[in-house]
């Protein structure tokens, strides 16, 4: 299963190719998402399956759900004929490249090691050494915050306590004020 909800937003380098793309046995479900690349409540996804699959699928989507958003799914189809996705996504790297660009450059000056992946809307800091992950949300929700350890997104107790720090959603003047005050919160704990 290829959840590739975020590739449309890649940073450095190339774009990487899905591996449904590059699967000659056909054993990979790729899956993607409007409501990322375009706006949330766009609850548009779809599947591309191996040719086996098809039919079997039909069948469960016909079981969960038999509304179809037909007008939605029109909308949509002329929006990329037309080219405004394509345009949309390049407007779009612009600004997550300049956001992400500030959380970074906020970090270099707080004891957090970022982990900046080339694509998507998150990078990952690493605590110093026996700081409590849990403590630092707690103050951070206090300076207005509201954060996600690593911990969170885990079955597995984890060997480095993290943060997630997302970008997406706010602008470069938000995110440098927030990650002021994660800042603040750090110096707390």
């Amino acid at each position: 299963m290829e959840d590739d909800y975020d590739s449309e937003f890649r940073f450095v380098g190339r774009p990487l190719a899905a591996l449904q793309g590059i699967d000659d046995a056909g054993r990979v479900i790729y899956v993607g998402t409007f409501s990322k690349v375009l706006f949330p409540s766009l609850r548009i996804g779809y599947l591309i399956l191996p040719p086996p699959m098809v039919n079997a699928f039909l069948t469960a989507r016909a079981l969960v759900d038999v509304h179809t958003p037909i007008l939605e799914q029109r909308a949509l189809a002329d929006f990329i004929v037309e080219g405004h996705f394509r345009r949309h996504l390049r407007r779009m790297r612009i600004i997550y490249a300049e956001r992400r660009a500030a959380l970074l450059e906020a970090a270099r000056s707080m004891p957090l090691e970022i982990h900046g992946p080339e694509a998507g809307f998150h990078c990952i800091g690493y605590l110093p050494e026996g700081m409590d992950d849990l403590a630092l949300v707690r103050k951070a929700a206090a300076q207005g915050l509201e954060l996600w350890t690593v911990s969170d997104f885990s079955i597995e107790p984890q060997t480095r306590k993290g943060l997630v720090l997302g970008y997406g959603d706010y602008n470069v003047k938000q995110i440098r004020e927030g990650m002021r005050r994660l800042a603040a919160a750090m110096r707390s704990v």
